[in-house]
């Protein structure tokens, strides 16, 4: 059943056309010039077939991703990646080791559970915009930024679609 979700996963590109990706760009960008940390969005429509019947889950996948994408590689260690896995409908927070002691496990539950209420309601782009909005408010709260200072933007703002 779940290689089957793989195979015939929906199109990320059709749930978030260029406007939405362009919102949630800006989102990000906006956010970004209230705190130190770096956010980045990826979503990822489904697994390869062999990483499916290998039993790889979505967390691992967020992991690499948080790799690949070097989220690690930012100045304070608070680079946060927020990514979606369509296929498995799964929502993972993965956060640098800045946020160690910061955030707790249902805090980031809170944000996941959050963007989980719109898009089940359909709302596939208020949901991420409600994931950023949420994961902003922790990163003011714990790397807030100095008024004056300059942004330094470490991550690319523009989401991901792998």
């Amino acid at each position: 059943m779940r290689l089957f979700k793989h195979l015939f996963a929906p199109s990320a590109k059709r749930l978030f056309p260029g406007e939405s990706l362009q919102k949630i760009t800006r989102a990000i960008a906006d956010s970004e010039l209230r705190h130190t940390g770096e956010i980045c969005f990826a979503v990822e429509p489904a697994l390869p077939p062999r990483a499916v019947l290998s039993g790889a889950q979505a967390r691992d996948r967020a992991h690499e991703v948080f790799a690949q994408l070097r989220v690690w590689d930012t100045h304070a260690n608070n680079g946060v990646l927020l990514y979606l896995l369509l296929a498995d409908h799964r929502i993972e927070i993965v956060a640098d080791r800045g946020f160690a002691g910061r955030v707790s496990d249902e805090q980031w539950r809170g944000v996941c559970q959050l963007i989980e209420e719109r898009l089940r309601a359909g709302e596939v782009e208020a949901g991420v915009m409600a994931g950023v909005d949420a994961l902003s408010a922790l990163l003011v709260q714990h790397f807030p930024r100095d008024d004056g200072a300059h942004d330094v933007n470490e991550l690319p703002d523009l989401p991901y679609i792998l």
